[in-house]
């Protein structure tokens, strides 16, 4: 039992994500703390929903890098809509953002399904151009705390759990880690229950044999990069509540840390193979990593250093992997 345990990518990582939990909490105890353990659920929560649109683009063999790019325009338009329109309600908001973020990602679909254009090619363009229209046609102005909606302030402040301090002061498990659980349970259910699922392993694994096996290859990519959209607008309305602040250059560019995650939580670079679970402990090193660098005695900059090294680490374990299980594949051919 230990020895197939040891044999999966999460298991290693969560040893490394547990040693690193452990010399963290020896600088500072404050760190094993219920407390600290609610903040951080509550400021992951947004990256973690990312990470699983992410993981299901790359467990299909894209590469998506345009899903920062549509929730900042899902929360901005949705945010600006409320003000403009004097309604204060968090569903409409969710609605506009969802709205506009299943829009966004039909439109990359397009490109990718209909005319086989490359994921990375396709994305690289659409997030200039979606944040270049934001930009152009909503305006560069942020919306701050004062002219905010309420109903994103109080959204922002609700828990469903709240335990007491020794002050007699509350804080609370935050509504975004029920919101994240919801979501990990739906996209856990879309790929193991249902032909979209397979499909989108398939598409992974050699995409021509998946067309082959009768998937409807299309199909699936818009339901892959809509489903990447419907999470951005979610996440979008998500970060506005948690920072009580609209700013239409927020957001964009912090994508290579949901993309980190989901390649050192085991998702292969090429597609095909990878788990919610590993993909869920990869968020949390890189946000334990990032929250707490500074108690190691090292400056922020380092977050950047270390994202960048374990995308390459990521990759390169994958191609190794790869390069081995082709020459044990090639060796069983010989013997045979």
């Amino acid at each position: 039992m230990l020895k197939n345990l040891f044999k999966s990518t999460e298991s290693y990582l969560l040893i490394v994500l547990l040693a690193f939990i452990v010399v963290v909490g020896f600088i500072n105890p404050k760190f094993f703390t219920i407390e600290n353990l609610f903040d951080l659920l509550r400021s992951s929560s947004g990256m973690a929903i990312l990470a699983m649109g992410f993981f299901i683009v790359l467990l299909s063999g894209g590469i998506d890098v345009s899903f920062t790019a549509i929730a900042i325009s899902a929360q901005y338009i949705a945010v600006n809509s409320l003000i403009a329109s004097g309604v204060d309600n968090l569903a409409v908001a969710f609605l506009i953002a969802v709205g506009v973020g299943i829009a966004a990602g039909a439109i990359n679909a397009v490109f990718i399904g209909l005319f086989n254009v490359p994921t990375l090619i396709t994305t690289l363009g659409t997030m200039s151009l979606f944040h270049g229209a934001l930009l152009e046609f909503m305006g560069t102005k942020a919306v701050n705390t004062g002219g905010l909606p309420e109903c994103f302030k109080t959204f922002g402040h609700f828990d469903i759990l709240n335990l007491t301090r020794a002050d007699g002061t509350e804080y609370g498990l935050s509504v975004f880690f029920l919101i994240l659980v919801i979501v990990v349970v739906v996209t856990w259910f879309i790929l193991k229950y249902t032909q979209i699922g397979r499909g989108v392993y398939a598409i992974g694994g050699n995409k021509e044999a998946a067309k082959r096996a009768g998937f409807n290859i299309p199909k699936i990519q818009f339901f892959i990069y809509m489903y990447v959209g419907l999470l951005a607008g979610i996440m979008g309305i998500m970060h506005v509540s948690l920072i009580r602040y609209s700013n239409p250059n927020y957001i964009v560019g912090s994508e290579l840390g949901v993309i980190a995650a989901v390649v050192i939580g085991g998702t292969r670079i090429t597609g095909g193979r990878g788990t919610i679970l590993g993909t869920l402990v990869g968020v949390g090193l890189i946000v334990v990593l990032e929250k707490n660098l500074v108690l190691i005695g090292l400056s922020s900059y380092w977050h950047q250093f270390f994202i960048g090294l374990i995308i390459i680490i990521g990759v390169s374990i994958t191609y190794l992997q790869n390069k081995i299980r082709s020459k044990k594949n090639l060796i069983f051919v010989r013997d045979t």
